[in-house]
């Protein structure tokens, strides 16, 4: 796994140690994934060099004291997921130079009476905790003064000494899952100055009277909070809108993946004063059981005119009240992506005097359907420039439409238009309309810069003189097959075109002046660049010439078709093949053999019901049924027969019964005639017999020859009927009836 190179993956090996022989070189080691129980003084000796040591999900409980004390160079180590039950701050004595440390998911209950970290002074990111860590003491995090991250799994966190984390100065990026929110005040009040972005996991706030202990947040100089996994209820929201609102550095607030118990109803009414700082609200996937009866918000709607930038996804929004859009006079960005909003809804949502200084707007992946409504509806909107309204289902266009006059960006892509029309606005220098059923490309737009044809239908490159300023145009997965140097040229500032994934007819001419151009501009075709030119052929001066393509490369369409055609006929034969030499018979023959196998060899006693099967063919029943039968059933004493069209049970397997009634059976008589050995069901019949004869070394086979067999009449298939014949007594039918009686 690892030979000469630097990284040396040994995961998902199975491995019950750290194998031997690691050497100086190994700068990565990844033995993650594995069954390793314990970390030796000697395994990693030698490792001096190592940078990262990936030890992971393996089942380790014990580490020696000295196992990392030659990884004075190691910035990564990853022991999370294991089995330690405690943390010992020899581990760590010798790794100077550690900036990241993974110690989740381990048994461990507390992290000791002093910090196991006190000599990790280049320390950037910690995470511990797990499902039985309960206690955090006031001397761990010593010797930490800086952090990028810490992550906190404390779902289980029951008691916390004041000051723990007052040695932290400064920690950018915290995150901590806990449920008490007793503790999580406790943890707030030692981290007031020292984080700037707090992200809180699992915790309920459902509890009007647990709500005073967050008041402590108020006091905080985070600049960003996010709320993942949280309850919150219509009695808790007013007193958090109010603590969040106070909260004197607050720029953004995070809700994803919450929930929320209630319809907006609020118990009390919200009494904050408006935060200066507060500008970014960003709420995803926000469950509201009864998010129809939602109310219009009137209660934070002056909360919410300081804000620049919004985001409310995949939270069933379906109209956004009017009198709240006026509110939002400072609203920039707007992102309400995978909602609910139709066309009647978006109007009223983007009234007249909402959303004034809006400049992007993301509306994909809702209900709209009327591309007209929708332009019309956001046409008041004076300073929007970019507008996503991609995912919805528009289908066909009209031609005129009314858009803002700054609309600069439009992102049209999935939305199952067949053909574009006048109805774009001309003032675009950014349009995307991939993913779509377009077959051509013809708008006059004068102002173009960035074009997307992705994944339609084009067969040509749209025409250079209605889009004379394009700089970029991605036209990948579309029935392009070629195109000339004077289509490619006709674009002139054209620096990037990506072509790629189309169906090019390989050419020497077309070859060349890709390379050719590539000098000038970035083409992209999808070609391997293996491609050479080796005969003179002028191209703008160049000297090019004529490239040698395997046939796969320069007919792939024709190639696979001439697979597809071979296979076919290939199968047609397989199938004539197996029809003549009755393939398919035998098939289903090995299919019923393999189930009797699997059946005891012989069945119980108690089990056996008739003393023979009779197998014959339907042209032969009047003898069988109306002379056979009748003289054996009423003979003295009489003897049980078992007939198919009488003793099958109805609804089973044809197959089934053949067996079960051979196995119910002491004997099985076969009536022996021109017309049995064209019965495919009584060679079934047969087999199963002759199973029984051999396999089980019984006489359980009685032939009864009803007529002469010409042995040419009798098929190839019927081998084990010839060797019957060949090895066994049967009897013949006499047509003298003086001879019938010995017969009987």
């Amino acid at each position: 796994s690892c030979g000469a190179t630097q990284l040396c993956n040994c995961s998902s090996l199975d491995l019950d140690f750290i194998p031997s022989g690691l050497t100086g070189k190994i700068i990565v080691l990844n033995l993650a994934h594995n069954k390793i129980k314990h970390v030796r003084s000697q395994d990693l000796q030698q490792t001096v060099n190592l940078r990262v040591l990936l030890l992971q999900s393996n089942e380790i409980s014990s580490i020696d004291e000295d196992s990392f004390c030659s990884l004075g160079k190691l910035e990564l180590l990853d022991l999370s997921n294991n089995s330690l039950a405690h943390l010992s701050p020899a581990w760590f004595g010798q790794l100077s130079s550690l900036q990241h440390l993974h110690l989740q998911g381990n048994f461990y209950r507390d992290l000791g009476e002093s910090s196991p970290f006190s000599s990790l002074r280049n320390l950037t990111s910690l995470h511990l905790g797990s499902l039985w860590f309960s206690t955090i003491r006031q001397r761990n995090f010593e010797g930490i003064e800086l952090l990028d991250n810490l992550w906190i799994d404390g779902g289980n966190l029951s008691h916390y000494e004041l000051g723990s984390l007052k040695s932290i100065q400064k920690i950018s990026h915290m995150v901590i899952s806990i449920r008490s929110i007793k503790i999580f005040s406790a943890i707030v009040r030692d981290l007031l100055p020292s984080v700037t972005w707090l992200e809180v996991r699992e915790i309920a706030l459902s509890k009007p009277a647990e709500m005073p202990l967050l008041r402590v947040l108020s006091s905080s100089l985070t600049k960003k909070i996010t709320f993942k996994h949280t309850l919150l209820t219509d009695a808790t929201v007013p007193e958090m809108v109010s603590i969040l609102e106070d909260t004197p550095k607050l720029v953004e607030v995070e809700l994803i993946n919450c929930r929320l118990l209630g319809t907006g109803q609020w118990e009390m009414e919200i009494q904050a004063n408006r935060s200066e700082t507060l500008r970014v609200l960003t709420i995803e996937k926000l469950s509201i059981e009864k998010f129809y009866l939602f109310t219009d918000m009137k209660g934070v709607e002056s909360l919410l005119s300081l804000f620049t930038n919004i985001t409310v996804v995949n939270t069933k929004v379906f109209l956004v009240p009017c009198s709240l859009s006026r509110h939002l006079r400072s609203l920039e960005y707007l992102d309400l992506s995978a909602n609910l909003l139709g066309d009647q809804s978006l109007r009223h949502s983007a009234c007249r005097g909402g959303w004034p200084s809006l400049q992007t707007l993301n509306l994909s992946q809702n209900s709209l359907s009327d591309l007209e409504m929708t332009g019309r509806s956001l046409s008041h909107l004076s300073k929007l420039t970019l507008l996503d309204i991609s995912q919805n289902n528009f289908g066909d266009i009209p031609d005129v439409c009314e858009w803002p006059k700054s609309l600069k960006y439009l992102n049209l892509s999935s939305t199952q238009i067949p053909k574009v029309t006048t109805c774009i606005p001309p003032t675009l220098e950014v349009l995307d309309v991939s993913a779509n059923k377009l077959k051509e490309f013809g708008l006059q737009l004068p102002f173009l810069k960035v074009l997307y044809l992705t994944k339609n239908q084009l067969k040509a490159l749209p025409g250079a003189a209605p889009i004379p300023n394009l700089v970029a145009m991605s036209i990948r997965r579309n029935k392009l097959n070629s195109f000339s140097r004077e289509e490619f040229e006709s674009f002139k500032k054209m620096e990037l075109l990506d072509a790629s994934d189309n169906n090019f007819i390989c050419s020497c001419e077309f070859l060349s002046f890709v390379h050719h151009q590539a000098r000038i501009a970035q083409v992209l075709v999808g070609w391997p660049e293996h491609y050479v030119c080796d005969s003179p052929l002028a191209v703008r001066g160049a000297q090019v010439g004529a490239v040698h393509l395997s046939l796969m490369e320069c007919h792939r369409s024709l190639v696979v078709s001439l697979i597809c055609v071979l296979v076919f006929l290939l199968i047609l034969v397989l199938v004539a093949v197996g029809y003549k030499y009755h393939v398919v018979w035998y098939l289903r023959m090995t299919w019923a053999w393999l189930q009797a196998k699997r059946k005891p060899k012989r069945a119980p006693a108690k089990d056996i019901c008739y003393d023979a099967f009779v197998s014959y063919s339907e042209n032969d029943s009047e003898w069988v049924e109306n002379i056979m039968v009748r003289e054996l059933e009423q003979a003295c004493p009489p003897f049980r027969l078992c007939l198919h069209k009488r003793d099958f049970v109805p609804g089973k397997w044809i197959v089934d019964n053949i067996i079960d009634s051979i196995e119910k059976s002491h004997k099985t008589l076969f009536v022996l005639s021109e017309h049995f050995v064209q019965s495919e069901w009584c060679k079934y019949e047969l087999d199963f017999s002759h199973f029984r004869l051999f396999d089980e070394n019984n006489d359980a086979a009685i032939l009864v020859l009803l007529e002469p067999i010409q042995s040419k009449a009798i098929p190839k298939r019927f081998c084990k009927l010839r060797k019957i014949m060949n090895t066994k007594t049967y009897l013949e039918w006499p047509l003298e009836e003086e001879q019938q009686e010995r017969f009987w």
